[in-house]
């Protein structure tokens, strides 16, 4: 009976660990026909937790009393769809202002709230979205370890090794069942891998939040009006909403979630232009890609779908899954290296070319696993073999008598960690409705 509060709780929990709840702001609607848009927020606050909590959850240092997780939550008018939009703690917005004649104040959107708490949280997102938050939920660290124990755990997957020492993650490649910890140390992560920051922590969340649902929806949790407003009463006594919001409102949410069918609910985060702007006083920031994020914000004020939408995510002839700036290869033909380096790859020429080369198309050889970067540099070799050696440093490409073809790739981390995706093509292998792999041993916190 509390599952759905539980859901709705893990689903505000988003990315510190903080348990993030929409919280309602109001109980009616953008516009007629506009459908209804939550706000859940997790906060970054050390508040109350002991020093041994502290060290169990893995958050030690100094809270900064702020939003650590943001996700605008759209249901349409016809509570037929879901979007699902993740707001990096980072953005770099022009706050609301607190009281009438204060000069505009720009910083990280995360610290809205530390400047006036979950009102001015709400009328930032407002202004920098142009939408109207109807719900606001809110929530923090142990609520959300908590809701994932309650519900028996989490599934996280992961193709490959991921280990952060801030978080305290540590899992190997594979689908695993986590506890409320090691799903805590899962979402909170930020250096993961090649890739740090918030979009990858952003999309693990979405994952995380995607595979809860679908299992509660298989299990029946949400199945009827009559359990969910036992699950309502439930959540209104462990998260905070304020005081517009209704029980009638928490029913009507979540019994809308639990009827979706995958394909109806979407995922994404905010488009970003800049990934490291620097502000002096405020740090490194991120800037919204203004026409795209335009576009995003113009599609849900209008309760339209956002998949699909080539204003919010363009489609690039050849997408590559990462930066080939950084992908240091080697090539034994001149104008093939020069080709590469035009296409933004780091490519030199690796000594004179063989006298004789061998019949055949270009064959990469290319450090073990790296095989998302040798994907990239295939991408731009069409044909070309892949070998991996398990002691190589460096991408070799040796070019063979057949004409090369170097084509332009596009990198975008938009489109690998935050393009527009509906909850079937996110979940886990193993997820509810999906073929179950063998169960892996629980993972708890470390």
């Amino acid at each position: 009976m509390r599952r759905l509060a539980v859901a709705l709780t893990t689903l505000a929990t988003l990315g510190t660990g903080a348990l993030l709840v929409p919280q309602a702001v109001s109980a009616h609607q953008a516009g007629p026909g506009r459908g209804t848009n939550i706000l859940v927020v997790g906060i970054d606050s050390r508040a109350g937790l002991s020093a041994a909590e502290k060290r169990r959850l893995h958050v030690g240092g100094k809270g900064c009393n702020c939003t650590d997780v943001m996700m605008l939550v759209h249901l349409s008018a016809d509570l037929s769809r879901a979007s699902l939009v993740s707001i990096p703690r980072d953005s770099y917005v022009e706050y609301a202002s607190t009281a009438a004649g204060e000069p505009a104040r720009w910083g990280k959107i995360n610290g809205a709230y530390a400047h006036g708490g979950g009102p001015l949280a709400v009328r930032t997102v407002e202004k920098a979205t142009g939408l109207h938050v109807d719900h606001y939920l809110e929530t923090g660290f142990t609520g959300f370890e908590q809701a994932v124990n309650d519900l028996g755990g989490a599934t996280v997957c992961t193709d490959r090794p991921l280990k952060d020492e801030n978080s305290g993650l540590d899992v190997t490649a594979g689908v695993h069942r986590t506890d409320g910890n090691g799903t805590l140390r899962y979402v909170r992560a930020r250096h993961v891998n090649q890739r740090p920051g918030d979009l990858g922590r952003v999309r693990r969340q979405q994952r995380m939040v995607n595979d809860l649902l679908a299992r509660l929806t298989a299990e029946g949790a949400l199945n009827g009006p009559a359990s969910t407003a036992r699950t309502a009463r439930a959540l209104l006594k462990s998260v905070r909403t304020d005081a517009r919001t209704s029980l009638h409102d928490l029913i009507r949410i979540g019994w809308s979630l639990g009827r979706l069918r995958a394909d109806r609910t979407e995922f994404a985060t905010v488009p970003i232009r800049l990934f490291d702007h620097r502000v002096p006083g405020v740090g490194s920031t991120l800037v919204w890609d203004e026409p795209r994020s335009a576009a995003l914000w113009e599609a849900l004020g209008a309760d339209r779908p956002i998949t699909g939408d080539t204003r919010i995510q363009p489609v690039p002839q050849t997408p590559v899954p990462t930066n080939p700036a950084v992908i240091p290869v080697r090539v034994d033909d001149a104008a093939v290296a020069a080709a590469l380096t035009a296409s933004g790859f780091a490519a030199t020429t690796a000594g004179p070319a063989p006298a004789t080369r061998p019949a055949g198309p270009p064959v990469i050889t290319y450090p073990a696993g790296r095989d998302e970067e040798a994907a990239t540099l295939a991408a731009a070799l069409p044909g070309a073999v892949l070998r991996p050696a398990p002691k190589q440093a460096a991408f070799d490409v040796a070019v063979g008598g057949e004409p090369v073809r170097v084509r332009t790739v596009t990198y975008d981390r938009n489109t690998v960690d935050g393009a527009p995706a509906t909850a079937d093509r996110l979940r886990c292998a193993g997820a509810a409705g999906q073929p179950a792999p063998a169960p892996a041993p629980a993972v708890a916190g470390r």
